[in-house]
């Protein structure tokens, strides 16, 4: 019997399992897939070129300490930094200039008064100065399990004179609340929206005010672009595990995870049986509890659990493009101030509305809402000698279509890839010429994205990150600590849990050392019996 088996090769579950050999145990990763990290990979869709299957822009993960504490720069993992870290280009067909959000708060409201105005590029710097503070505490909160106590400890000392009801009043509010107490330029409003909707719900939601003001935080790390792909992470954390005597087995998939005497086996489709004494399940929630199912758990207590999880319509597809140059936009001072980071291609929120609200009904947005990032702006290794390579994230697109559309199959030209010509032509109207660049495109909607990484419904964030599926209600009380209530040494990690989706590794971390604090904490228990005897 081992010590731990690891459900999944998701990052989180990669960083527990990281965590765990490093203290020591034995532990073995089991994942379904042929390629490892989940939607953390990179893989070759196009000759010469390394492209991500799902996350490119590495933020939270950079603030969270474990990239140091697991010494991942040991095992090959190297980031550049990506600054400026965002554009917002003019609205096409403008002489406006473009607003460029460098990691200088100086150089970013220089660029923000020809665009908006002095007011609100002092408005700017007056908002960093206020939520730059809080959304590193809100990073701090991030970093633990979601205990009354924790979050209490992370935001003590906050901004709170007036004894913290004008302070949660603010971070209860909605996004858009916030912005439009802030600044007068819709641009601007609808640049800081676009970055703060990247989690999922619409800036209309309450408690989307911090969501927005994570942006501040861009001004002490911005987002990191790991050499070589997003999957470099994974990579390193994996080689981490087998350097401290871990193994990864990948193609073969869980099939139930089943608890036998003090400790648990885990059965694979292939028929293999693993023992361990500790279970970290890293996959999809509503995955975990069908694994736990298929074991022999009590079915009724997992039917109740799975109704209570919200997964949501679904959030968004990506087209990912080997191209033959950079996007150029006519509103950027310089071609790297626009390529280097995100490029948020909104200047009206009402576009936000109108293709949140179609999703909600099934229907695809009447105009695409597109993030471009072209990452081989600043890592050339990505893309073959001579060619570039971009991703074009558009949200809101609904998992399931209305008038019983499906995304792939039917009669001519596929939904999902007249999509795909959609989002290209939006781009192209910010970056004109862009569409005449692509080379060769790779598709991924909502039903791709489930397919091919478990995203359930397509949510790269597996479950809302509504206000009522955050913190100690995600994804729902009963598992919000990570655990699973009859099931003794089974924890558990992924974006079903605290503090969801995004690459962070902080559930992956919060889970290995909760499994360290139960083993130290049993011996404890069987020492001080023997002493007793």
């Amino acid at each position: 019997m081992i010590d731990a088996v690891v459900v999944g090769s998701g990052h989180n579950a990669l960083v527990s399992a990281a965590y765990l050999t490093d203290a020591g145990w034995s532990v073995r990763v089991i994942e379904r897939d042929t390629e490892m990290g989940g939607a953390v990979s990179t893989v070759e869709r196009f000759p010469g070129h390394a492209v991500d299957r799902g996350s490119s822009a590495h933020i939270m993960v950079r603030h969270s300490g474990i990239i140091e504490e697991l010494r991942l720069a040991d095992h090959g993992l190297t980031y550049i930094d990506c600054d400026p870290w965002a554009f917002a280009p003019a609205p096409p067909g403008s002489d406006e200039p473009g607003i460029v959000f460098s990691s200088s708060l100086d150089d970013t409201c220089a660029s923000i008064e020809p665009a908006c105005g002095q007011a609100d590029a002092d408005a700017y710097r007056a908002f960093v100065g206020v939520w730059g503070p809080r959304s590193e505490r809100v990073m701090k909160a991030f970093a633990q399990p979601p205990t009354a106590r924790g979050l209490f400890s992370s935001f003590w000392g906050m901004d709170a004179s007036d004894g913290g009801s004008e302070l949660s009043r603010q971070f209860l509010t909605t996004g858009d609340a916030l912005l439009d107490g802030l600044f007068d330029s819709e641009r601007l409003k609808a640049a800081l929206a676009w970055f703060g909707a990247q989690s999922g719900p619409p800036m209309s939601e309450p408690g989307t005010a911090s969501m927005v003001g994570f942006a501040a935080l861009m001004h002490t790390l911005g987002p990191g672009r790991a050499v070589g792909g997003s999957g470099s992470l994974s990579k390193a954390l994996a080689a981490k595990v087998r350097a401290d005597g871990g193994t990864v087995t990948l193609g073969d998939a869980v099939t139930e995870i089943r608890r036998r005497g003090e400790g648990w086996v885990v059965r694979t489709a292939s028929g293999e049986e693993v023992a361990a004494r500790t279970v970290i399940a890293g996959c999809h929630i509503l995955t975990t509890l069908d694994l736990l199912d298929n074991g022999g758990f009590d079915a009724a207590v997992t039917a109740g659990w799975r109704k209570s999880v919200r997964v949501g319509p679904g959030i968004g597809m990506v087209v990912r493009a080997s191209t033959s140059s950079l996007p150029i936009y006519p509103s950027a001072p310089d071609l790297a101030s626009s390529t280097h980071g995100l490029q948020l291609l909104v200047h009206d929120r009402a576009q936000l509305r109108r293709a949140h609200g179609a999703a909600m009904a099934g229907d695809l947005p009447p105009k695409p809402v597109v993030l471009a990032m072209s990452f081989s702006a600043v890592d050339p290794s990505i893309a073959r000698p001579g060619e570039h390579q971009v991703s074009l994230w558009s949200q809101w697109h609904p998992y399931r279509l209305s008038d019983g559309r499906t995304w792939r199959g039917g009669s001519g030209r596929e939904v999902a890839e007249l999509e795909g010509d959609r989002i290209i032509a939006e781009t192209d109207s910010y970056a004109p010429g862009f569409a005449d660049s692509i080379l060769q495109r790779h598709v991924q909607s909502p039903w791709d994205l489930e397919q091919e990484l478990g995203l359930i419904g397509g949510n790269v964030m597996h479950v809302e990150m509504s206000l009522d599926q955050m913190m100690m209600w995600r994804p729902l009380p009963a598992l919000s600590d990570q655990k699973v209530p009859g099931a003794p040494s089974l924890f558990l990690t992924g974006a079903s849990m605290h503090p969801g989706g995004g690459v962070s590794g902080s559930s992956g971390r919060s889970a290995a050392r909760l499994a360290i604090a139960e083993r130290r904490g049993s011996l404890l228990h069987r020492t001080v019996g023997r002493l007793k005897r």
